[in-house]
C-alpha cells in the first residue's frame, strides 16, 4: 500500500520532474522528495525515475504508475472534499422550493447566483402547494421555501423580505364588485372568502364558479389571468410578504448563501 504522502510525491514529480519544484508545490524540503522516492522504489523493486545532475525523467514503470495513479487520486481526492463540503453545509443537494409561478423565477435566478458563489453545492427547485411548505421544511423534505409572512411555527425561520406586494381580491367576473375600482376590507364580509390547502389555481378555479372570493397578491393579474376571474385592488389590507423559510437550527452555509443571492436577484433591475 502506498501511503498519501509517497503517491502525492510522486505524482507531483511526474509532473514537475524536477526535485525542487516538487519540494515547493509540496511544501516540503528537496531531501525529503528525494528519500520518499528512494523509498518507495525500493519498496516496489523497480526504478520509478531516472535522475542526473542536469535532469528528471519518468521510467516506463514510473510513467505507467503515474498514468494508473492520477484519476484514481483525482476521484479520492473530489470525493473526500465533496464529503467535507457536505458536512460543513455547502455540498450535496440544496432542495428549494416555490408556491407561485412568480416567485418561481425568483428562485431560479437566486440558484444562479447561488451556484457562482457555491458550485460544490447542487440546487433542485421543486413546486409545492402552500398547505406543504412547513410540513416539508419541519420533516427534511426540502431545505428551504419562498413562503409568505406571516409565519406561526416555533421551529421555522424566516428570512428577510425579498418581495412586497399590493392585495388585491379574485372575484368571479359576474360579481358585485367586478366592476369597483377598489374594494375594502369592509365590502368582503357579505360574500364568502375562501382558503384551503390546494393550489392557487384551484381556488381560482372556485372564484370563477362563484363559490367566493380570494384575497391574494397582486402577481395574480399577469401569472393567473382568467375569463372568469376579476381581480379588484383591496386598498386597505396588508401587502404581501414574501420571504425565504427553513426549519430553525438549519442554519447552514448554503442557507446562508441561499438567502444572500436571493435578496440580490430580488434587487430591482
Amino acid at each position: 500500500m502506498l501511503e498519501r504522502h509517497e503517491i502525492e510525491v510522486l505524482l507531483t514529480l511526474s509532473e514537475e520532474l524536477h526535485f525542487g519544484r516538487t519540494a515547493d508545490r509540496l511544501h516540503i524540503s528537496t531531501a525529503r522528495v528525494s528519500q520518499t522516492v528512494a523509498k518507495l522504489e525500493r519498496r516496489l523493486g523497480v526504478p520509478l525515475f531516472d535522475r542526473s545532475s542536469r535532469r528528471v525523467a519518468a521510467t516506463p514503470a514510473g510513467r505507467d504508475l503515474y498514468a494508473e495513479l492520477r484519476p484514481a487520486w483525482d476521484r479520492i481526492s473530489a470525493a473526500v472534499a465533496h464529503t467535507v463540503a457536505t458536512g460543513r453545509g455547502r455540498g450535496g443537494t440544496l432542495e428549494v422550493a416555490f408556491v407561485e409561478a412568480a416567485t418561481g423565477q425568483l428562485l431560479t435566478r437566486a440558484a444562479e447566483l447561488f451556484r457562482e458563489r457555491m458550485p460544490e453545492c447542487a440546487v433542485r427547485i421543486r413546486e409545492a402547494q402552500p398547505a406543504q411548505v412547513i410540513p416539508w421544511l419541519r420533516e427534511g423534505e426540502i431545505d428551504i421555501a419562498l413562503g409568505v409572512l406571516p409565519v406561526h411555527d416555533p421551529d421555522i425561520t424566516a428570512g428577510p423580505v425579498l418581495v412586497t406586494e399590493a392585495r388585491i381580491l379574485a372575484v368571479p367576473v359576474n360579481h358585485r364588485l367586478a366592476q369597483r375600482r377598489s374594494v375594502t376590507l369592509a365590502d368582503i364580509p357579505a360574500t364568502t372568502v375562501l382558503t384551503g390547502t390546494g393550489t392557487t389555481g384551484e381556488l381560482l378555479t372556485a372564484v370563477g364558479a362563484g363559490k367566493g372570493v380570494l384575497p391574494i397578491g397582486a402577481h395574480a393579474q399577469r401569472y393567473h389571468a382568467r375569463p372568469d376571474v376579476a381581480y379588484v385592488p383591496l386598498r386597505d389590507a396588508a401587502p404581501v410578504q414574501w420571504v425565504l423559510l427553513w426549519r430553525r437550527g438549519n442554519d447552514t452555509a448554503r442557507i446562508r448563501e441561499f438567502v444572500s443571492a436571493a435578496e440580490v436577484a430580488a434587487q430591482p433591475g
